[in-house]
């Protein structure tokens, strides 16, 4: 099977010259964090939602709306390039560890299409219970922690999104994604002079997603793969007797795959 048997060919993307609002826009309309930045109609980065995290949040930037500051500003260039003609067996390492998170396919020197772990998912046919492969290493916020505090952890510990639990219990999902739009909100509700403040004081209540999607310990590889695949989402914490015990990532749900080298057939 090859890449370009799998890989979107419904692109979107955006030229470095665009606003980071329309990026933002995009994002929550097609339910994606990576965008592809194109100038001249040839691929030259990548924009994600952790890098908007972080500009938007920057001191350097704040007093500037979304809708001023330009993609070439949040731009990553360091992009991941493969072949349509690759074997789908080949590129599984690639997204299934923490790192690339989206594979350009070029041709010649146009963008003709992105393999994400998304993409993948209906590879992932396991029986085995969730709470065998997800992460155990559970990092979690309240609701009336701060939303710096929450980056914190994040960056720390080297994760893109964080359950947020109350007395034990599960009540929402804090993202990258979600803490960008929050701090947009901010630059454009609140003159300079308030936004530190504003920004300093965001609570993860005020940010977090809610409900949160989770899954029971006792559901399979393949379940959650499903479930994923139709709410659009990159985890699910995983229940057990009402409580919290781990979380499972489309990165865990990669690992699974196994996929016979064709080349060796």
């Amino acid at each position: 099977m090859k890449v370009k048997d799998v890989m979107t060919t419904d692109i979107i993307s955006v030229d470095k010259d665009e606003d980071v609002k329309l990026v933002l826009k995009l994002m929550k309309k097609h339910g994606i964090t990576k965008i592809p930045v194109l100038e001249e109609k040839k691929l030259i980065g990548v924009v994600n939602d952790e890098i908007l995290a972080v500009k938007l949040g920057a001191i350097r930037t704040r007093g500037i709306p979304a809708a001023r500051m330009h993609v070439s500003s949040v731009i990553e260039k360091d992009l991941d390039i493969v072949s349509q003609d690759d074997e789908v067996s080949s590129i599984l390492s690639r997204v299934g560890e923490p790192g690339p998170t989206i594979l350009h396919v070029i041709e010649g020197d146009q963008l003709i299409g992105i393999v994400t772990k998304a993409d993948l998912l209906p590879f992932a046919t396991s029986a085995k219970p969730v709470d065998e492969v997800m992460g155990k290493v559970l990092h979690t916020v309240s609701p009336d922690d701060r939303v710096i505090h929450a980056r914190h952890v994040m960056i720390k510990s080297n994760v893109a999104r964080l359950p947020v639990v109350n007395n034990g219990m599960l009540i929402g999902i804090i993202a990258d994604f979600d803490i960008a739009l929050a701090l947009a909100k901010i630059k454009k509700s609140f003159p300079l002079g308030k936004q530190k403040h504003q920004l300093d004081e965001l609570l993860v209540n005020d940010a977090m997603r809610t409900p949160a999607i989770s899954i029971e310990s006792e559901k399979t590889v393949h379940e959650a793969s499903q479930l994923m695949k139709q709410e659009g989402i990159g985890c699910l914490p995983v229940i057990k007797n009402g409580k919290i015990i781990g979380i499972i990532s489309r990165t865990d749900i990669l690992k699974t795959i196994t996929l016979p080298n064709e080349k060796s057939i």
